[in-house]
């Protein structure tokens, strides 16, 4: 199995994983920033949902309007704000925060073996941390199991080529 098989085969529960097989795998993270978490925002207010399913698996960070250029981006920020603070979520406010891809890992929330969700393409990048992470679109609702099937890459001997594995729709990249 290549890296991201065995992360997910373990967040599955599972000895292993097969292409083309369904998994429930558990996420340890969700990411979303200040384009990405309105828009999910709105979804699960309608849906009816009360409370996210844990707020410390969840991570807001506005990193793309701000600081705000207009009141459009502002009342963006606005909604992340005020909705990471309703729901206890850990949020990375203006003068504390950075770029979301970078601040996650600089402060340990990224970790060798975890499942990060994020609605955001740039994602895919904790995979250089052996992480598994892929993008998911923002009006999906993860909460804490993610049924996923995906395509994984082998390097072998310097040379790429594809392995048919497990595939992600709106996928970008993975371990």
């Amino acid at each position: 199995m290549t890296l991201a098989e065995k992360i997910l085969a373990r967040h599955a529960d599972k000895k292993k994983v097969t292409p083309g097989e369904l998994i429930n795998v558990r996420v340890d993270l969700i990411l979303a920033n200040d384009i990405t978490a309105p828009i999910a925002i709105r979804e699960f207010r309608r849906i009816g949902v009360d409370k996210v399913f844990d707020p410390l698996k969840i991570v807001m960070v506005p990193d793309h309007f701000v600081p705000n250029k207009d009141i459009a981006s502002a009342e963006q920020a606005k909604i992340v704000r005020e909705f990471a603070r309703e729901q206890g979520i850990i949020y990375f406010e203006v003068g504390k925060m950075g770029i979301e891809h970078v601040l996650l890992p600089e402060q340990g929330l990224v970790l060798p073996g975890d499942v990060i969700i994020g609605a955001d393409s740039h994602t895919c990048t904790y995979g250089a941390l052996g992480a598994f992470a892929s993008k998911l679109l923002a009006t999906a609702n993860p909460r804490s199991l993610w049924q996923c099937t995906l395509i994984t890459a082998r390097l072998i001997l310097g040379t790429f080529r594809k392995i048919p594995s497990i595939s992600c729709p709106n996928s970008l990249g993975i371990a």
